[in-house]
């Protein structure tokens, strides 16, 4: 097997890939959507932008945000479990849902907002890789409005078998989010679905993309520089918590630091 130096649940290269190549996100969409893509007339990328400044900040997120047919719609990537996910995903979707009205506005115009969030791990306890989210009365199941919605897809419940039926080409659309190596692209390719095809050649000539890099590069600098100040940090603590006379033992559980570590300090 050999292994994807990239692949496209990194938040960064999904963003780069779609906003470069705009018609495979409406055909991705539109097979969340359950639309024709054809039925596509009004479509727009509202946060194109990746601020270089802000790849160091631990809230920096690379979601797509969306305008289809009037609807608001954000598309996000979470590779690592996080216990609070759902009620962060719920948080976007206010946030993105309130800041749609205008100053003075009727409530009734604002529009039917989407949160899609692909990840990387098990979150409900249903075999489905698909789980769909509206408001419904408990008893009735009577909808309140039609204007929240909320898509998770588990990329590890999905089908080890993939076909190029129509039916099934979300599931083949996730699949490609889910290759982590150049044989699952090869089996994805071999299917010769023209957008599926489209799909990987944008992926692999992003991945190699100076822009990609270089973004990548500033990435990993900003995370560098943040994981040395926490060290530096609680370095600083050990040496005054030392000064104190706090004995060895203490320290470790404060600061996480090595013992031979602390030691070294005078």
């Amino acid at each position: 097997m050999t292994k994807l130096k990239h692949t496209l649940k990194e938040d960064i290269l999904c963003k780069m890939v779609f906003v470069k190549y705009p018609v495979l996100l409406q055909r991705f969409v539109a097979r969340i959507l359950g639309i024709k893509f054809e039925s596509i007339k009004d479509f727009k990328i509202t946060n194109p932008e990746m601020p270089p400044e802000s790849l160091g900040d631990k809230f920096c997120r690379f979601d797509i945000n969306m305008l289809v047919n009037g609807q608001q719609v954000d598309l996000e990537v979470q590779v690592n479990p996080e216990k609070d996910y759902a009620e962060r995903s719920l948080y976007y979707w206010a946030r993105a849902y309130s800041s749609a009205l205008p100053e003075g506005g009727d409530y009734s115009l604002l529009p039917k907002t989407i949160v899609i969030s692909i990840v990387d791990f098990k979150m409900f306890v249903t075999k489905e890789f698909h789980s769909e989210f509206g408001v419904l009365e408990l008893a009735r199941h009577e909808e309140l409005t039609d204007k929240f919605r909320m898509h998770f897809f588990e990329l590890p419940k999905l089908p080890e078998t993939i076909s190029k039926d129509e039916e099934n080409r979300l599931q083949l659309w996730l699949s490609l989010f889910k290759a982590e190596t150049e044989e699952e692209l090869a089996q994805i390719e071999a299917l010769e679905v023209e957008e599926m095809e489209q799909a990987i050649q944008a992926y692999r000539h992003t991945a190699v993309s100076s822009e990609f890099k270089e973004i990548e590069r500033l990435r990993s600098k900003a995370r560098h520089d943040e994981a040395s100040a926490l060290r530096n940090e609680r370095i600083e603590i050990a040496q005054n918590a030392k000064n104190m006379g706090m004995d060895t033992d203490t320290i470790i559980k404060l600061t996480g630091l090595p013992r031979e570590k602390i030691e070294e300090l005078k």
